[in-house]
Formats: C-alpha cells, structure tokens, sequence
C-alpha cells in the first residue's frame, strides 16, 4: 500500500519515528513531495531557527531512507482539483502522482472521503492507520512503537516514558490501549 503522509503527520517527530519506522519494516510505502517537506520544515522553523535546521536535516535523512518516497507533481495536475481548503490541493496532487492509495493526515475535516473516493484514494488518521497496520503485524508495530519510546527516553532523558504514555501525550489513543 503506498501512503502519502501529510506534513501533520510527519512533524512533530516520535508519531513521524512511528510512521516511518512502520514504513521502514515494510508495513506500506511512504510518499510526500517537496512542498509536504518543506512545510514540515516551516513547522518546526516556528519554534526556533535551531529546530528548522534539524528539520531540514531530518527531511534530507528521510528523503535519503526512502529515496522512491518522494513524488514530484505536475503542475497542472494541482490546477484540475478542488478542496475546501485551497492550501491543501497540493497533498491531493502528490497522492495522486504518486499513485497512492491513501491520505494520512490529521486534517479530516479539508479532505473529505467523498472527494478523495473519486481520486481512488481513502483518508486515514494515524491512530486508525497504526491500529490497522497493528491488526496485520502486531509484532511490528510493537517493536517500532518499543524502538520509538527507548529513543524518546534517550533523548529527553525522561525514564518514565512508556509505550501507553507515549502514544497517548501524540493522541495515539486506540493505539495506546491496544499496545501499552
């Protein structure tokens, strides 16, 4: 399955470890273009000039671990769509040059399933998305989730961190229940 994952998904980062981490043990394919990277970028530039270097750096290694992941959309391919929210054509655009069978995003409401049915595309949420991945591979899921929170720990310096305390603090909550 390939997966265009929305910049709201890939920042902020343990829920972008988890996805790609699921991605990287072969659950489906990710996909995003250039503009979905570059306003993961600006996102992380809104907390300081620090964080948008490390973003960018982030976006080169991901761009570098997934090189079939990143999808360049044609112009004109934007300009025959429509959203509710115009800003938004462009995660469209790349789902659909990147033949993509699903949206991941946390922006139901600019993406409605009617809309994106007519593309031949679903819209999931990561909590859903995970647990359905989790329904396929449990093992999986559990060891990326596992492998995400020990690095968490490592990086905040907080021991107290655990799979459930993770997932739910990222609104992972069904996910939570089923792993932690």
């Amino acid at each position: 399955m390939r997966v265009l994952i929305d910049a709201n998904v890939l920042y902020p980062t343990i829920l972008r470890e988890i996805v790609l981490g699921c991605a990287a043990a072969g659950l489906f394919e990710p996909r995003w273009s250039a503009r979905i990277a570059e306003e993961w970028a600006r996102a992380a530039a809104k907390l300081s000039p620090e964080q948008e270097v490390w973003a960018r750096g982030e976006v080169a290694a991901a761009n570098a671990r997934f090189p079939a992941a990143l999808v360049r959309v044609p112009a004109e391919l934007e300009q025959r769509l429509w959203l509710p929210d115009p800003n938004d054509v462009h995660v469209l655009a790349a789902a659909i040059a990147g033949h993509c069978d699903a949206i991941l995003t946390m922006n139901a409401q600019d993406f409605p399933r009617g809309l994106l049915a007519e593309e031949g595309l679903q819209r999931w949420d990561p909590d859903n998305f995970l647990m359905a991945l989790a329904d396929c591979d449990r093992a999986a899921v559990l060891a990326v989730v596992e492998a995400s929170v020990a690095e968490a720990r490592r990086l905040s310096g907080n021991a107290d961190w655990t799979v459930r305390s993770i997932l739910k603090k990222i609104r992972m909550n069904r996910l939570a229940k089923a792993l932690g």
